[in-house]
């Protein structure tokens, strides 16, 4: 019996050469590469990161959303205290050449970014020019697709930044993350690797701080209220003795204590909080922190900048020990994991969802984003 092919098929060897070129080309279809750049400027420090990041068509459900799965730092810049001027406003033009210097010493021109986002947190984003520095970055930077973060986005940018929403997906359970800057503290509940709920308040390392001549002249509301309630004269010359900045760092750790162990308990909590109370459907099995106060806190960090973050890490640290019985885990990156969030999660693609008809309308700025909370469980 004969047998006869009617679909024609070809049945001669493929190469090697050819099989690699058959995998190469869906390989491209499915994956997008990006050097992505984030740049914090927050409450206590600037910075800036270069990435390369991977995003992979995800496999299920024939979609075509693509995501993150692989990141390459390529390019940490230094890390510089906020210039602030004496009116409060912060100083563009040293963000303007700290931003350049970091551009031309990781060797990439502005067409060179592809995406990005340029975030203004903590007590940042409360500054006069704040939106000036804001469109001036973005316009600079390039293709930036974020220009400011708020307290929740900012808690969210810092718990994939600082990778414990992988350890939580990792190790199986339930974190707390918290992320203490200089003028903000973010909490973030993670469950196997699902952020479940999230808030701010306003606690950090930086709400004192030295000026350029020693004397303690920064003196941020937040301070301020503590200062009051413990009755304390926050003239420069009060604030020079270090027992009474310990005090005012105490008790802003006790604060963060209070909030990591259920909320809020009294009346200076209750005016720090920035969000609602942190949701937790299910309780923590540990704790990872991030943020400047965090490098103190793991010992990764001993120079004295200028502020009370070294105190403030002391002070929580002892508290912890007292207060919490939580193990401590360190997720793997502290100052840096907003700005790593922002390089790396700020970026989505979906072929489906994006058309231009005409590309000379890009690059567009200002777009407002509005979310609209839709129940899409029904029928």
């Amino acid at each position: 019996m004969q047998l006869h092919d009617d679909f024609g098929h070809d049945h001669t060897h493929t190469s090697e050469e050819d099989r690699q070129a058959v995998a190469n080309s869906i390989w491209r279809q499915e994956t997008v590469e990006l050097t992505t750049a984030g740049i914090d400027i927050g409450s206590s420090t600037s910075h800036l990161l270069f990435a390369h990041i991977r995003l992979q068509r995800r496999s299920q459900g024939l979609s075509s959303r693509f995501e993150v799965t692989g990141r390459e730092v390529i390019y940490n810049s230094p890390i510089m205290h906020t210039p602030f001027l004496s009116d409060g406003s912060i100083d563009v033009n040293s963000l303007e050449a700290f931003i350049l210097d970091a551009y031309q010493k990781a060797g990439f021109r502005r067409s060179d970014i592809d995406s990005g986002a340029v975030i203004l947190t903590g007590e940042a984003i409360k500054r006069t020019n704040a939106r000036n520095i804001a469109d001036l970055f973005a316009e600079e930077a390039g293709k930036f697709v974020c220009a400011t973060a708020g307290h929740k986005l900012e808690c969210t940018l810092a718990a994939h930044g600082s990778g414990a929403v992988a350890l939580s997906r990792d190790k199986g359970i339930c974190l707390l993350h918290v992320d203490i800057g200089g003028g903000t503290t973010k909490l973030a509940l993670i469950n196997q690797g699902k952020i479940i709920g999230v808030c701010a308040f306003a606690a950090g390392g930086r709400l004192l701080a030295r000026d350029n001549t020693g004397r303690w002249t920064r003196v941020d509301e937040s301070a301020q209220l503590v200062a009051d309630e413990l009755a304390i004269n926050t003239d420069p010359d009060t604030l020079n003795d270090p027992s009474i900045r310990r005090q005012i760092a105490s008790r802003l750790a006790n604060v963060i204590v209070d909030f990591i162990r259920g909320g809020a308990t009294d009346r200076l909590g209750m005016a720090l909080q920035l969000t609602e109370d942190l949701a937790r459907p299910v309780a923590p099995m540990g704790l990872s922190f991030s943020g400047g106060v965090s490098e103190y806190l793991l010992h990764n960090e001993v120079k004295d900048y200028g502020d009370i973050a070294g105190m403030l890490a002391d002070e929580l640290s002892q508290q912890l020990l007292e207060r919490v019985d939580l193990p401590i885990y360190n997720p793997g990156h502290g100052i840096r994991a907003t700005v790593i969030g922002a390089s790396q999660f700020t970026v989505q693609v979906s072929g489906k969802t994006i058309y231009l008809s005409d590309s000379k309308v890009l690059p567009v700025h200002n777009v407002p984003v509005v979310h609209v909370p839709l129940d899409l469980s029904g029928p």
